[in-house]
């Protein structure tokens, strides 16, 4: 993978304090070489460690380099999406008329923002059209040479999260403002108007020579004329609900963004003025023409949205939009050959408040590629440890940080610092559908904790490392890669007698799915210790540099007000601009998690360290339950929990049940959609049962609306023998990778599994 990144126009910066880093990548073989990134206020000391067998404290992790201390060394960021136009209109040339004129959905009024300009505080000032802070529409019209106070105006007021065709022209003596086509600002301007040698943007403009002053809102269909259009042309406009490019020997430019992928937007005038997009902004976002009853709200249907003549082509600005640091390596460390399978971090140490603190950048360590792989390999759960990477510039701590649920993150360590992650919204309300690869992720270090704080639980790294632990312990011969890896290569299973699917593994491609979907087919076994597990679907961009999921609300959201529930968007934007196919559940890409690994997400609660449940033996007759290691249960007698029944328990956070279970949950079937046949060749060994409701519960019937529980009934065991091929083992929660080391039983039926998917305890071959 390419560590080089392409350099972006000015930019306004922000410089952070405290210490951040990234890798370059997020899995590598031995015998790679990895790349760093870091910027430091403070001087500090690296080192790259093996994480080791103590999960909680990190007492023995294996030191493998150590490089010389390094100076404190700020990087500044630079976030904000827009449109860099290298070809401006004349910079000298006095202007006979103009108009500008586009459709708006702005996400917020609060803050000023600029629709479209050729303006640089304060000497490079042509024209601009802004957003106000309050909503009003403004309007400058200058000499191209240093900013006038009078020439600038506003009138009118927009609304906030509503689509708005909004225009300014002038005719060399009037200008003009115009909302829908109703004339909302009116002043004599006999100018001169010179554009001025400052770079054309839409969505931004300059202050002292670099871009700022960023849209917060979706812009569709943005074009500038060369003469003042009237009422009846700005009329017609509005009527063709930007479905219509401008034309005519007076268009400028019109960019109608069709392109829907990829940094480039094309200028339909013949005046080549092609942009560039910095930041990536968002596309596949619907137009002021959109009809949700086009779209079916369930699985199913034949929607297509390039084939829509009524879509439209909206591309969606956020001031915070930032998926690559672009900052220069700072360090390289060449993996050994030998090096062995595992997560690894670079340890970043320094003085924090007269203390001595961390800061671990988690990367992964796969065995080298030319060596035979070993029986088992571990996929790590990558997609999800980005997809809740809230607030990657976090403050720095000392003590072990507890993230809080969903996901918001922790204290950010400066106002400014983008704090989105696919659990919360950008800063002016935007629904985040993208997130980067090339920025920090503190929540994936593995001194990380999540709520609720009083119970030691985790996500991501620290919580998969119970089960890495074990297998070391145990003397498996195991190797591990992440969901990305699999994604890259999906045929890379076939190298492996089984597949553990660990921790929170929630996102998912559909090249990931295919992969493990076909090794199965061809009789291999899969081990399950997850929940919530591929409910949602991602894809990725061209060079890795942004995850692409699409959580959307219902059609009947109003979209006037934030919403209630999980952070999502409009209905009609759940098609990712990576491939142009529908998001979000997998099941509405027509890959359901059941079909493939027998359970499907089935809910979540989290409130208290007392939410979380225990198995209950369902079927004690099962030969998973007696050998090679006998476990020696009963129907009804409890495992998954530490010895007498205290914490780690392994039902709680989020679970997974079987189509069949749901289908009694499901109170009402929605118009079109139908209730699976249940698969045959299942059997539920175990139920993970919660006795004790939490506050937070919401449990979830098969179509993913709320439901109540079947007397706290949460998770699964399950043991499958595929009828369309393969073997799978599905533990059917998050927690279940906890309990891993903590309870001797867990334990004992691991190694039963192991043995019956071909991989003997070591010791008893």
């Amino acid at each position: 993978m390419s560590t080089q990144t392409t350099p972006i126009p000015p930019h306004r910066p922000l410089h952070l304090p405290g210490v951040h880093g990234y890798a370059d990548r997020k899995s590598l073989h031995a015998g790679e070489t990895l790349t760093l990134h870091v910027s430091s206020d403070r001087p500090y000391r690296m080192s790259v460690c093996r994480l080791g067998h103590d999960v909680e404290r990190r007492s023995d992790d294996t030191l493998l380099h150590r490089f010389e201390p390094a100076p404190a060394r700020v990087q500044p960021i630079h976030p904000g999406s827009y449109v860099h136009i290298p070809k401006g209109l004349a910079a000298a040339a006095p202007l006979a008329g103009l108009s500008i004129e586009c459709w708006v959905k702005p996400w917020s009024v609060e803050m000023r923002q600029t629709l479209v300009s050729q303006f640089d505080h304060p000497s490079r000032c042509g024209f601009g059209l802004f957003i106000e802070a309050g909503g009003a529409l403004g309007l400058y019209l200058g000499d191209g040479g240093v900013f006038r106070a009078d020439a600038q105006q506003a009138h009118g007021r927009l609304a906030a999260r509503r689509w708005q065709h909004v225009a300014a022209t002038w005719d060399g003596r009037t200008a003009r403002l115009w909302i829908d086509a109703v004339e909302v600002g009116c002043w004599p301007e006999t100018g001169p108007v010179c554009a001025g040698d400052a770079p054309l943007r839409l969505g931004a403009s300059g202050v002292e020579g670099v871009a700022s002053v960023f849209l917060e809102a979706d812009l569709a269909m943005p074009a500038i004329h060369d003469r003042a259009l009237s009422a009846p042309e700005l009329r017609e406009r509005m009527a063709r609900r930007g479905l219509q490019a401008a034309s005519g020997r007076s268009v400028l430019a019109c960019w109608p963004l069709r392109e829907e992928r990829g940094d480039r937007v094309a200028d339909c005038s013949g005046h080549q003025r092609t942009g560039r997009i910095v930041n990536h902004a968002t596309w596949m976002i619907v137009g002021p023409a959109f009809e949700p009853s086009k779209v079916p709200e369930h699985e199913g249907g034949s929607y297509d949205p390039l084939s829509d003549p009524t879509r439209g082509h909206g591309l969606r600005f956020a001031g915070d939009d930032l998926y690559d640091c672009r900052w220069e390596s700072t360090q390289s460390w060449r993996v050994p050959d030998d090096a062995r399978p595992g997560v690894h971090v670079a340890r970043l140490r320094f003085e924090l408040d007269g203390r001595e603190a961390d800061y671990d950048i988690s990367f992964i360590v796969k065995r080298a590629a030319h060596a035979a792989p070993a029986p088992v390999l571990v996929l790590c759960a990558v997609n999800s440890w980005i997809a809740y990477a809230a607030t990657p510039f976090a403050k720095n701590v000392v003590d072990d940080p507890v993230w809080p649920r969903r996901s918001t993150g922790l204290e950010n360590c400066h106002p400014e610092a983008p704090a989105y992650n696919s659990y919360t919204f950008h800063r002016a309300g935007q629904p985040c559908y993208q997130v980067g690869l090339r920025m920090p992720w503190p929540n994936a270090s593995p001194n990380a904790l999540y709520d609720p704080a009083d119970s030691g639980f985790s996500q991501w790294t620290r919580l998969e490392r119970h089960l890495h632990v074990w297998l070391e312990q145990q003397g498996y011969d195991w190797d591990i890669a992440s969901d990305i890896d699999l994604h890259r290569d999906p045929g890379m299973l076939s190298r492996y007698k089984t597949v553990v699917v660990n921790g929170h593994s929630e996102y998912w491609s559909l090249p990931a799915v295919d992969g493990l979907d076909d090794y199965l087919r061809r009789g291999g076994s899969a081990i399950v210790l997850s929940g919530n597990t591929m409910y949602l679907r991602v894809s990725y961009d061209e060079d890795f540099t942004v995850m692409e999921q699409r959580k959307v609300n219902g059609p009947d959201h109003d979209e006037s007000v934030p919403p209630v529930g999980p952070p999502a968007g409009p209905f009609g934007e759940q098609y990712h601009s990576q491939d142009w196919a529908r998001g979000g559940r997998l099941k509405s890409s027509g890959r359901p998690a059941a079909e493939l690994i027998g359970l499907e997400t089935a809910g979540w609660g989290f409130a208290d360290a007392g939410d979380f449940g225990v198995y209950h033996v369902h079927a004690p007759d099962h030969f998973l339950f007696h050998g090679p290691q006998p476990l020696g249960l009963a129907k009804g007698e409890t495992f998954g929990h530490a010895p007498g029944g205290g914490l780690p328990r392994a039902i709680g956070h989020e679970w997974d049940l079987s189509a069949a279970t749901l289908a009694r949950m499901t109170q009402r079937v929605p118009e079109g959609a139908s209730l699976p046949e249940p698969p045959g060749g299942m059997t539920v060994i175990a139920q993970g049962i919660r006795d004790r409701p939490g506050r937070m519960d919401a449990y979830l019937d098969y179509f993913s609306n709320l439901t109540e529980s079947l007397g706290g009934l949460s998770a699964e065991m399950i043991y499958w023998e595929r009828p369309q091929g393969g073997r799978v083992f599905h533990a059917g929660a998050v927690g279940a990778a906890w309990v891993v080391g903590s309870d001797p039983l867990f334990g004992r039926l691991l190694h039963n599994v192991l043995h019956h998917f071909g991989v003997p305890c070591p010791g008893t071959r």
